[in-house]
Formats: C-alpha cells, structure tokens, sequence
C-alpha cells in the first residue's frame, strides 16, 4: 500500500501526551487510521489499539476487549481488577480498580480507540470518561472517529485539556497531493495538482483512488482534469460508505439537495416537502458525511460527492431532476437570490420562469452594467425561440442591443410592447410583476431611442417609466438602482443630441450626483462623458477635461490620473488634445476611444468620433481626408444642430485650407445658424473672401449669447483682431491679440493660433506669446534676398522631437545615425522628418535646415 507521512499531522499528534484527550474525527476516507498507526508506531510509550466494533455487543464485551489490548500492551492489571462478568455491562469495581492502577504509572499508556462513532451506547461513553478522569496522567485517550465522540467535548475545551484534529486539518494541502501522486508515478504541473485537490477537497481516499485510476490511462493529466466521478470507483466508495448508511429519508434528501450548489434547511423542506431538514442536515455535518457547512444556515455537498448524487438521481428518478431545479428557482427567487435562481430556472429549461425573474426583479439594467451582463448573456442564449410572452421578448431585446443589435431589439420590444399593451390590468399577473415589466419595457424604449438618435420617443418613454415607478416597491428600485440610472443616462444623451443642453444636463447630472454604486459607476461614467462633452462644446476645455477624467474612479488610480476607456470621455479628451496642439496624444485618444470590435453605439459618440477625427487631420494638413472624415453620415432619425454645426465648421476649415472660401461660407450657411462654432466659422470664411463687414456681423451675433468658454472666445477675438488690422487699427489689433494670449494661457490652447494665419507673427507681442504662437516672428535685420520669394510661414508649431531631429540632420548626419542616436527606429525619423517638411513647407533636407536657421529654430 502506497502511504505518504505527513510530518504536520504527525507533529499535531504529538501534542496527545500533554492532553488527557485527543480527538481525531473526519469523514470515511480522510486518512484517521493511516494518521494515528503511523504515529502509533513511532512512540516508544506503550500504545493499546482498540476497534470499537465491539461496541454493539455491550458494555462488558468492549471492557473486555480494552483489557485485551491493554494486555497485548504490556500493561497488565492486577487480579484485584478482574474482567466483566457480563457481556452485557461492566462492573463499577472493575472500571474503579481500573483507573486506580493506570493513575500510578510512571508512563502513561496511549488507549487508541478507533472508529469510536460506534459507540453509541452513553454508559460506555460515560464509563471511559469515568476511566479517563481518574487514571490522571497514566493514560491518554486517543479516539478516531468519523462524528462528534459521545464525551463531554466541552468540558475539555474549556479546560485546554483536548487535541483535536478535524477533517479541514485532514485534508491534504496541494504539496502533499503532489508528493502522493509522486508516490503513484504521476508527476503533474502545479495548476493540475491545485484543480484536484479543489474538486477533491484534499480528500484523502479521492486523492488515492484518483490516482489508482490515472495509473492506467495513457493520458493520467487529461483523465484527472475530466474524469467523471459517478463512472470512478469513487463512486462505490461514497455510495458505500456515506449514502448507504443513512435512512431512506436521509438518502431522499441528499439526492434532491444535489442539484443545489448551496442549500439551507428551508429550501431543502421546499425541494423534500419535509420540515426536518435542519435536523438532518445539522446531523450529517457532525457526522462528517461529506456535508459542509458554510455558515448562516447555509450547507453544500462535497464537490465529488455531490456529482455522484446527481448521477444517481438521474438514474433513480430521470424526471425528478427538473422538477427539483423549478422548486429551486421558485424559493431562490422569493429569498432574493435572483442568480441562483436564473441558474435552477435554466438548467430546468424554464425560460419563462428565468425571463420573468428578471423582469419581476427589476434586474434587466444587469444586461448593461457590466456587472453580471456576461454571465446574463451567456444564460439567456441557449433560450430558443419559445416561449413567446413579454418577458422573454424584452429579455431578448435587452440581450441584442447590449450588442448594439438595434434593429432585431426594436423588432423584439415592439413585440413586448403590443403583449403589454394587451393585458389589462391585476388580473392578468402580480401587479408588482406588471409594473416592473411595463418599467423595464419603457427603459429600453428609451434606450432604443438613444441609439437611434429619436429624442422625442425617448421623452414619451421616460415619462411612461415616470408615471408606471410608482407602482414599483421601492424595496425593488432601491435593490436595482441601475436601471434608472441607465433610463436618466440614455434620456440625458438623446436630449443632447437633440440640442437640449440645459434638459440633458439636469438628467446626467441627477445620475453623476446620486449616491455612486457599484451598479450605477457605469451610467454614471457615460453621464460624466456626456456632461465633458457639453463643456468642450461650449469652449471649455480645461473644464471637459476634468469632468473626463473623473470618469477614472479612484481606485483605478495610480499616480497620474490615466485615460478612460473606450467611450465618449476619451474622445473629449482628444477634442482637448486636439485644441493644445498635442496631436500624437490626440490620435491616441482617439484610438482608445474606439472599440474595433464595436462601432459607436449612438449618434453622440458617433458625431464626436467624426468631429475630433476631421480635427485632427486638419491640425496634420491634411483637409481632404478630413473634409471625408466630416462627410461621413451619422445614424439617426433625427439631424442634431451641434453635431451638423461642428462637422460643418471642420468641412468649412478643410476648404479654407484649399483656398475655397465660398464653399466654406455655403457650408456654413446652411448649418444651425446661431451654433458659436459656425458663426466664428463663417466670420473666419467671410474674411477670407474680402467681406469684412459680413465677417463683423456675424461676430456680433455672438454677443448675446454666455457661457462661452476660451476654445470659442479666443477664435472670435483673433478673428476680430485680423479685421482691426484690415481696418488699419493696429493698437485694437494688438489688444485683442493680448486679450486672446491670456485667455489661451489659462486654458494651455494652441490651436486657435495655429489656424488664425501667418499674420499674427508680425505682431510685436513681445513674452506675452512665448509659447502660444505657432512660431516667433522673423528675425530683424535679416531681409529676404533680392528677387527672392518671402519664405512661408509656419502654420503649425514643431513637436520637441522633429526638432531633435532637424539639429541633428544640420550636423550632417544620415537618416540611420539620427535613429542610433535618438535609440527610435529608422521610419520613425522618416516620420518626424515627413513632419518636419510639411510645417517647413519644404522637401529637402538642406531646404529644411535653411528654412530652420531662418526661422531661429537652430
């Protein structure tokens, strides 16, 4: 026989001398006699060894058989002590005579008294207490046991005067499994070792016979990962030794709570009709019959034992299985697990039962949230396509436009929608179940109004889920705070696109200043994301900043605050990017904002995707792909006056850039006309075609208009400076160039300068610009040579690295020494130098140094 000592155990053991009672109980199988032989045979004490088999034949016969291994021993009594006259019971004077003679050694002797949980007679229990007491320090007592031994156990513990060993100390660790497969020729990777011994619980007799059965397969780590319990001798033993030794009625409940992963005493009655389950299942714990228990009433079955039940119940009773997980799902669902219950509901094929759970509960925004969407998900697509009623239809929905599946969603909640309309009151169902189908029904109409760009029919849903709220239990709201968190969220977006800030800021906001949840962050992100949009929108970038980056919780923070995720906070902060001339960290914002498994869910996201890619590309010089980038139609029943104002300001920008003013000033025309962003556009359009008076109009037209922020001001002032200037009014020029400067300092904005022209570098502006413009003026003193062109000017600020670059190429070094150097790759410089070019408006490298030189930037 393969035996693995186990040092720790052994050491426990030890502390037996220095206790009057050692207690080594566990479950059949977890190693009790292997433990105490081995220890056993390594004392040199005397050890007497009794099987308590002989317990049923009464008390004398086991008196008897303790003297027996007494004697065998080497402890002898005296004639004065005699042997039981009865079979029956032991005589008072013998046990007395007993004690007395063990309480004068000088070594004590270890009684072992194996398989105690057949003594089950108390006077025999009583009468070895009895023995145990009065022998003093000439004995001690060591039982192996599978229950709870008949001894006052507490007494002992009071006192500090038992070792015990319990079957959680039984269990083998992952490294003791390992050396016990070791023993049995199988040498596994730790990952497996740990997987046995979770499914095992450390289980010694599993471990063994797990092992025993690899030993003839040709693939033992495929065999321990998949074996099929009930198919392994595995299943003889427990069925054996566990199941078999109980009642008709124990053994009935056993097999029914097996299709639970958990179980409490009423839920057991409710699977077994019986109303002693706490009783029977308080007992078979103590009995360490392979039940565990979990605290707060709560049990489970040992991993491989409860798969052998379940294979047994198939077998017994094949029809019994589904019944017992629709009894499961009903209790599960009353006590508020709605998880477990969806679990019982579906493994019985009962979607019907799993829909409305769902629905009744309120839980439909766990499709959305993140939180358990996957596993809702993953339950809800192995329902095929009936049954066919309101819950399953907005389950479905809810399902596929979590996957941005809008047009099969709506098709679904229509459908819903027309089962709901036709039920006409209490009478066709509970009418708390009612009004939370008709709540949940009114939030994915709003949220299908969201994705589809449908303001209006998100407003009559909204107010649909106000009015039928109120029949919901609070208890019910206050446990799914996430649907109306969601429901707010997609009102505030399709408010937004509808250009309803003021409305769409009071939903978000209601949502951002609720008390945060786990279950209500990601709404409360998206509204975060909504509300930064509002404020890049209207000119304040350092303020959409912040509200961006507070969609990074705390706890997601590590020293500098990093960049949300995929979504509309990372596309505001590329817009703000953008605006400081950080266009490496825009592209990557950008980047980040975008799923490439998913497009854009909504019309928002999708026209903010498109405004920050066409700004991009201009602030790059590239007009043509972002007049494409701005072109690209946006999904929605219903045209948005920012969204067609920005993108029209960017097409604008693009032919400005191609010398098209008149296209430019057409496009503008025909956007929302009182939009900041094209009104400042058109002035800039106007005033490139020679109309400086309509150019000063439509400036004008801004005046009423507050709550502007720098990213809008400043373009108008510096607009305004270049008709003072037209106009010959230097000193107003330069004033309201100063005036834009100060307020783009605070706001760190660039970008504004780069696109107003060439005509600002001839200001004397002095340290006011350092920093702003996108390059100093042309030196003094140094006219351009005769017959000579004037050079271009810069119209965008070269990055620190394109100028690493352009020092190193003026020291005539090669394009593979600048990348050694600089420790970046080869196309990298070419990068940075095809950069370089463009803003120097040159194609050559000895062109880009003279132009360089000229301009001070060496």
């Amino acid at each position: 026989m393969t035996f693995l000592r186990r040092d720790r155990l052994a050491g426990h053991l030890d502390e037996a001398l220095l206790t009057p009672l050692t207690v080594v109980h566990g479950a059949a199988g977890a190693g009790k006699t292997l433990l105490a032989a081995d220890w056993a045979s390594t004392r040199d004490e005397p050890v007497a060894w009794l099987t308590a088999q002989v317990a049923d034949k009464g008390g004398g016969t086991f008196w008897a058989y303790l003297l027996e291994a007494l004697r065998l021993a080497g402890v002898t009594t005296s004639a004065d002590a005699g042997l039981p006259a009865e079979a029956g019971r032991a005589d008072d004077r013998l046990l007395t005579r007993l004690a007395a003679e063990l309480s004068t050694r000088n070594t004590p002797v270890i009684l072992v008294v194996d398989e105690y949980d057949r003594v089950t007679d108390p006077e025999i229990a009583d009468q070895l207490e009895f023995v145990l007491r009065q022998a003093g320090h000439g004995m001690r007592l060591v039982l192996v046991t599978r229950t709870e031994p008949l001894l006052p156990l507490h007494r002992y513990r009071a006192a500090g005067t038992i070792t015990e060993i319990r079957n959680a100390e039984l269990a083998f660790t992952p490294g003791e499994a390992a050396a016990l497969l070791a023993l049995h020729g199988l040498r596994l990777p730790a990952d497996d070792v740990g997987a046995l011994v979770e499914r095992t619980r450390g289980w010694a007799a599993g471990l063994r016979l797990c092992a025993l059965a690899a030993q003839g397969e040709t693939d033992p780590r495929t065999f321990l990962k998949e074996f099929e319990a009930d198919r392994t001798t595995i299943a003889d033993f427990l069925l054996a030794e566990v199941l078999k030794r109980q009642t008709a009625g124990t053994q009935d409940l056993l097999l029914r709570v097996s299709v639970l992963e958990r179980f409490c005493p009423d839920l057991a009655n409710a699977l077994t009709g019986r109303t002693d389950a706490e009783r029977v299942l308080t007992a078979l714990h103590g009995q360490n019959a392979f039940v565990e228990y979990l605290g707060h009433a709560w049990f489970r079955l040992h991993p491989l034992f409860g798969e052998i039940l379940r294979a047994h119940l198939r077998v017994r009773s094949p029809e019994l299985e589904a019944e017992l997980h629709r009894r499961a799902a009903r209790w599960l669902r009353r006590s508020g697990s709605l998880g477990e219950a969806l679990g019982h509901a579906a493994a019985a094929e009962d979607w019907e039962t799993a829909a409305r759970a769902v629905i009744g509960d309120l839980a439909l925004g766990e499709v959305f949230t993140g939180l358990h969407c996957d596993d809702l998900s993953r339950l809800f697509s192995r329902m095929g396509p009936e049954p066919a009623s309101a819950a399953t239809d907005l389950v479905r929905a809810a399902c596929e436009l979590s996957r941005c599946e809008v047009a099969r969603g709506s098709s679904r909640l229509r459908r819903a929608a027309q089962a709901l309309a036709a039920q006409a009151g209490p009478a066709d169902g509970d009418p708390a179940d009612l009004a939370a189908t008709r709540l949940s029904c009114a939030f994915l109409e709003t949220l299908v109004a969201r994705l589809t760009g449908a303001p209006a029919q998100a407003e009559r849903a909204a107010q649909l889920a106000e009015q039928v709220r109120r029949d919901v239990p609070d208890a019910l709201l206050e446990a799914h705070p996430e649907l109306i968190a969601l429901l707010l969220t997609h009102l505030g977006s399709a408010r937004l696109w509808a250009g309803r800030v003021r409305d769409a800021r009071a939903a978000l906001t209601t949502v951002v200043d609720s008390s945060g949840t786990g279950a209500t962050e990601q709404a409360r992100r998206e509204c975060l994301g909504h509300l930064a949009l509002i404020d890049y929108l209207r000119g304040w970038p350092g303020r959409a900043e912040r509200t961006a980056l507070a969609t990074v919780t705390a706890a997601d923070r590590g020293g500098p605050p990093p960049a949300p995720g995929p979504g509309l906070a990372s596309l505001v902060l590329a817009a703000v990017a953008v605006e400081r001339d950080e266009l490496d960290r825009a592209q990557a914002l950008l980047d980040a904002a975008v799923d490439a498994r998913h497009p854009p869910p909504d019309p928002v996201t999708q026209a903010g995707r498109a405004i920050v890619t066409g700004r991009i590309l201009l602030a790059r010089g590239d007009p043509q792909a972002a007049l494409e980038a701005a072109d690209r139609a946006v999904a929605a029943d219903v045209a948005s006056p920012w969204a067609e104002a920005h993108t029209a300001s960017v097409a604008a920008a693009a032919h400005l850039a191609e010398g098209r003013p008149e296209m430019a000033v057409k496009l503008l025309q025909d956007a929302p006309g009182d939009e900041p962003v094209c009104l400042v556009g058109a002035a800039q359009a106007e005033l490139a075609a020679g109309r400086f008076e309509a150019a000063a109009e439509l400036l004008d037209r801004m005046r009423p208009q507050g709550d502007l922020g720098p990213a809008i001001t400043v373009r108008a002032a510096l607009v305004r400076a270049r008709l003072a200037g037209e106009n010959g009014d230097h000193a107003a020029q330069r004033g309201l160039v100063a005036r834009a400067l100060r307020e783009a300092r605070r706001e760190r904005l660039r970008r504004p300068f780069a696109e107003a022209g060439p005509w600002l570098r001839t200001l004397p502006l002095g340290a006011l610009a350092e920093g702003r413009l996108p390059c100093g003026p042309t030196r003094r003193g140094s006219p351009a040579r005769t017959g000579e062109q004037p050079a271009p000017p810069v119209v965008e600020e070269l990055s620190g690295r394109e100028r690493d670059v352009l020092r190193r190429l003026a020291q005539m070094m090669s394009t593979e020494e600048i990348a050694a150097d600089l420790y970046v790759s080869v196309n990298t410089v070419k990068t940075h130098l095809k950069s370089a070019y463009r803003k120097l408006a040159v194609n050559r490298r000895h062109d880009a140094v003279r132009r360089a030189r000229e301009l001070g930037l060496l």
